[in-house]
Parts: structure tokens; C-alpha cells; sequence
């Protein structure tokens, strides 16, 4: 239990993660599913970001004096995570738009009816 009340910032990346594909799996609707895609992208720069500090450390930026490297965090997780959130929101973009030319031909954005009509 103790390392659950430790690491409770990944405990509940996990549990965002799992929100997030439970909600992708069991709507048929577009945005509901685009809205469990961005909270599963949420949760792993969550669980990213919190597994790339280091308590009592600073962040590599230089004030003052310079001091060892070993004082300071690494930054590469926190700017690989910057890079993902761009990602994320141009593939949230991309879906958005599909999704609204998807109404416009099938007049619906429900996954059910939209396979119902390219089958008849």
C-alpha cells in the first residue's frame, strides 16, 4: 500500500489510461472514441512526465552558478513529451476533420450505422 500512496502520480496515469480505452472500446460514436484516444494520450505524458523527475533535483536551468550535471534533471523525457503533445493534437485534428466529412456523406457519425449503410 505504501508504494501505491508513492507513486500515485502513475497509479493514476494508469487508471486515466485504462478510462481512456475503456471509452475508446465500448462507443461506437466518433468523438466519444476521439475523446477516449486523447485520454489515453493524457495518461502515458502523464505517466512520462512523472517518471522523468527526480525529487530534490533542479531543472536544467542555468541561474546563477553552474553546478554538476548530477543536480539537475534529465530534460530529454520532458521534451519528448512536448513533441507527443504535437502529435497528439494534429492526429486529434485529423480525426476531427474525418469524422466531419463522414457526417457530411453518411449523415451520421455513429460506427453501427455507418457500416449498415456500406453494406446495403
Amino acid at each position: 500500500m505504501e508504494r501505491l500512496i508513492t507513486n500515485y502520480v502513475e497509479v493514476c496515469a494508469i487508471v486515466l489510461f485504462g478510462v481512456g480505452f475503456m471509452t475508446l472500446l465500448m462507443h461506437n460514436n466518433m468523438i466519444k472514441k476521439i475523446i477516449g484516444l486523447n485520454i489515453m494520450d493524457t495518461a502515458v505524458f502523464l505517466f512520462f512526465i512523472a517518471k522523468g523527475y527526480i525529487s530534490g533535483k533542479q531543472a536544467p536551468i542555468v541561474v546563477g552558478k553552474l553546478e554538476q550535471a548530477s543536480a539537475y534533471i534529465n530534460p530529454v523525457p520532458t521534451a519528448l513529451m512536448l513533441t507527443g503533445i504535437v502529435v497528439a493534437v494534429s492526429t486529434t485534428a485529423l480525426a476531427l476533420a474525418l469524422t466531419v466529412r463522414l457526417h457530411e456523406k453518411y449523415g451520421t457519425i455513429e460506427l453501427d450505422e455507418i457500416i449498415r449503410m456500406r453494406e446495403a
